[in-house]
This record gives structure tokens, sequence and C-alpha cells, in this order.
């Protein structure tokens, strides 16, 4: 500190040197973004007891996580490696060949216009593909799509979709009749505040109305010409007990089901069925439904218990296991 002039007992602090601005960071672009640059490497290990089969899968994003690259295959106690494949999986093209038939399956996706969709399919081995066109009619939910196989055989099959169903016309070859034209359809709506689904497919009517509210859900089926009837109930029985039963009316077959919920990571199912005299306990690990990438480190775990209504001796206990792993 200096004394200020005039006055020996005023002192003035010195004045810090200018700091030198922050230079502002070039933004990447596609032009200097790296072309190969790779994301972290995915590792998957699945192990199912019951076949006593290890199921392996890496891949990794590369190109700005545009495409994907992977390779799995599968091998058993003795360590003899099955379906090894390589896949390499794009936005517009995917490419899944197998290293054990030497054959590859090609598939590509690309829009034409704002209303049009092309997909592809084809295998090389069996030179045989598909072509599916879609186009959206209006955004009300219309849409037309036409798919034929490669190299054509007939008719291509279309679809008309609709807000409230959908309806296909298809070409088959009978014995007796050739060139048949078969319809097939779904039609859903609301009905006494549940929905009901009539589906119709090879000469056969599916009818099939659902009630549910908070607590109960309620679903009879019948088939039409053969009146078959089948039903099921779904009850809640508390936030994380949920009891279902089915019933099959012609058969007499019968199955139910208890499951309760430990928070979103941990499952207990219990059932029987008596089409197969068979009674049974799940305890499930990580969401039974979603992906290891969700569960607690990672990692799935099932273990199911089987008991046979014949011989309870025989009753047997596997698991399957799967972990991701990031490096």
């Amino acid at each position: 500190m200096e004394p200020a002039a005039g006055n020996p007992n005023y002192m003035v602090l010195p004045t810090p040197p200018p700091q030198p601005q922050p230079q502002p960071q070039p933004v990447p672009t596609s032009h200097n973004r790296p072309i190969f640059s790779f994301s972290a490497i995915r590792i998957t290990n699945e192990f199912d007891s019951e076949s006593a089969t290890f199921f392996h899968k890496i891949s990794w994003k590369f190109m700005d996580r545009l495409a994907k690259f992977k390779f799995s295959f599968n091998n058993n106690n003795k360590g003899d490696i099955s379906e090894p494949q390589i896949s390499f999986v794009s936005k517009y093209l995917s490419l899944h060949y197998d290293l054990e038939d030497h054959n590859a399956l090609v598939k590509s996706s690309f829009d034409v216009g704002p209303r049009l969709q092309v997909t592809a399919a084809h295998d090389i081995k069996a030179q045989q593909g598909e072509v599916t066109m879609v186009t959206n009619v209006a955004d009300t939910g219309y849409a037309l799509e036409l798919s034929t196989a490669v190299p054509s055989v007939g008719l291509p099959k279309a679809t008309f979709r609709f807000p409230v169903g959908e309806v296909s016309l298809q070409e088959k070859e009978e014995d007796e009749v050739k060139n048949l034209l078969s319809v097939s359809g779904i039609l859903k709506g609301q009905f006494l505040n549940g929905l009901y689904t009539a589906q119709y497919k090879d000469e056969e009517l599916k009818l099939r109305y659902c009630y549910k509210d908070d607590e109960m859900s309620f679903i009879p089926i019948l088939s039409l010409p053969s009146n078959a009837l089948s039903f099921a109930f779904k009850r809640r029985l508390g936030p994380s007990d949920k009891l279902s039963y089915w019933y099959n009316c012609d058969s007499n077959y019968w199955s139910a089901v208890y499951k309760r919920t430990y928070g979103k990571d941990f499952k207990f199912k219990a059932g029987y069925d008596s089409e197969v005299r068979l009674g049974w306990a799940s305890l499930w690990v990580g969401d039974e439904g979603g992906k290891a990438k969700t569960a607690p480190m990672k990692m799935k775990v099932q273990f199911m218990l089987q008991v046979p209504q014949d011989d309870i001796k025989s009753s047997f206990l596997m698991f399957r296991i799967k972990k991701r792993w990031d490096i």
C-alpha cells in the first residue's frame, strides 16, 4: 500500500493488474467432430440355470451415438460357443450377420416426404425379403400400409388403419381355391365404462370386453363360431398386493396368480395352473419387465420354484441372472 498524496494517514490499495479474459471455446460441429468417436462400452452377461446357458453381448455407440455395433454369442458349461452374431444398427440401416450360418439380414428404413415411410428387409442366404410402405392419410390417425414379399408371389397385403381399429386384405393360396382373398381386422371402442375389442382372423371372431377401475378388472372373452368362453378377474388388495384369476368355461382349466411388490425393484409372485397341474413361486430383484440399466447395481435376478402337483419330490429351483457392465 502507498500513502495518498497530501494525506500520509490515508493509504490507497494498489490497483490489481487486469486479468486476461477467457477466450470462447469453439463449438464442435459436424466438420471438426471426430467421426468415429466411441462412447462407453457396454457388456451384458446373462445366465439361465434351466438351460445352463450363458448369453454375452458387447455393444458400443460411435459416430456421435448415431450408430451402434454389437457382438453377441452363447456358450454352455463346457465352453462351447454357439450363435455368434455381429450387428450394425443405425437409424436408417441395420445389418445382422450370423458367423455360424454365414448369413446376413439387412434392414433399411427411410422417409420419403413427410407422410410416406419405406421399410425393407432382405435375407441374403434365402434370397427373400419384404418391402413395406406406410403413408399417413391425415393427422387424425388414418394410415394405409402396403407390404409385399420379394420376390413377389402375389398381390401385396393392404392394411388400412383408422382411429378405432384396422382392416387388412391379403391374398392366400389353399389346396382347392387359389388366389383367395382373406380379410382380417380389429375394432375397438368404449362401451358401458369399459373397452371392447372385436378381432376377426382366420374365420374366427373374438369378442373381448375389459372393465377396469382403481381396484378391479373384469375381462370376459367370447370366440365365435366355437362359442368358447373364458374370463379373467383381477383384484387389487392393497397398494402393493394384487390377485389375478383366469377361468376357461369349456375346459374348466383355471389359473391364479398373487403378486406383491416391494418398491420398484423387488417383486414376489406365486401361482397355480390347473392345466399343467403346477404350482410355482417367483422372486424378482430388479424390474421384471425393465432393463438391467435401471436395476440396483445394474443387475436383475429371478428365482423360481416349481412344484408339480403329481410329483412333489421332483420340485426344482431355477434362477436367471442378468448383469450389465459399463466400461
